[in-house]
């Protein structure tokens, strides 16, 4: 049997936490005890996320943010420190689909929107959070990839691309902090009953697919401050995660 989670008395940022596997998320690290920092652009989902956890003796500070929000992002670290003096655990979790076209017909500001929000903003929550991070005894960054950055199916290439570049930034952070308490790790959830499933798969019956809270009751193990890996890609496959050592 898998021991309880105990994140009592740490401070856990999930992005894109207002619906989705980061709302699931959310919820998973303050049931273990965590004050989950919740950030999203949509105030009535993290509003219900904050009735949820609360309802069930959680603790939550809501954050409306737009990602895009470059400076925001920036000051959210600041007040993070100015309140917490550290972070424990980082869910780099929020993120867009674009669309599914032919690479020649996306638009450019499709496009650029897709990289700004999956890639330039992840860049600028690590950045920001990082010292914070150092701080923790324990600290735990779970960076959300898809499968689709190794596939690389037709029609996915901004999606894809920026799961890629992603990636490619955990990988790095992970082998700068290798010999620090910092563990990061990727985490590819797979196909699961999303809003951007939908939007992907349109034709796709949902109830085929696993329920995001399972997926995030997986997940939120990769926060445990006893986790030893880092520079690893937990990947959801069938009722099991499977982990690879992220290529050199």
């Amino acid at each position: 049997m898998t021991p309880a989670l105990d994140l009592s008395g740490r401070i856990a940022l999930v992005t894109g936490a207002s619906r989705g596997i980061g709302y699931f998320l959310a919820k998973e690290l303050a049931a273990a005890g965590a004050h989950v920092v919740a950030v999203a652009r949509t105030v009535g989902g993290l509003e219900e996320l904050d009735d949820e956890i609360k309802a069930a003796g959680g603790q939550a500070t809501l954050v409306p943010l737009d990602l895009a929000d470059m400076a925001g992002i920036d000051r959210l670290g600041g007040a993070i420190h100015e309140r917490w003096g550290k972070l424990d655990v980082l869910v780099a979790n929020a993120a867009i689909l674009g669309v599914i076209a032919p690479i020649g017909h996306v638009e450019a500001k499709v496009f650029d929107k897709v990289m700004t929000v999956n890639v330039t903003a992840t860049w600028r929550m690590i950045r920001s959070v990082d010292p914070l991070l150092r701080l923790s005894d324990a600290g735990r960054a779970i960076v959300m990839s898809s499968g689709s950055a190794h596939s690389a199916r037709a029609f996915w290439a901004p999606y894809a691309a920026s799961k890629a570049a992603v990636e490619a930034l955990a990988r790095s952070w992970a082998d700068e902090t290798r010999n620090f308490p910092l563990r990061v790790n990727c985490a590819d959830p797979g196909a699961t009953r999303t809003a951007m499933r939908a939007q992907a798969v349109p034709g796709e019956d949902p109830m085929t697919l696993p329920h995001p809270s399972e997926i995030a009751a997986r997940i939120v193990r990769l926060a445990d401050p006893a986790l030893k890996q880092t520079g690893m890609i937990y990947q959801a496959q069938k009722d099991r995660w499977v982990a690879h050592q992220m290529p050199a």
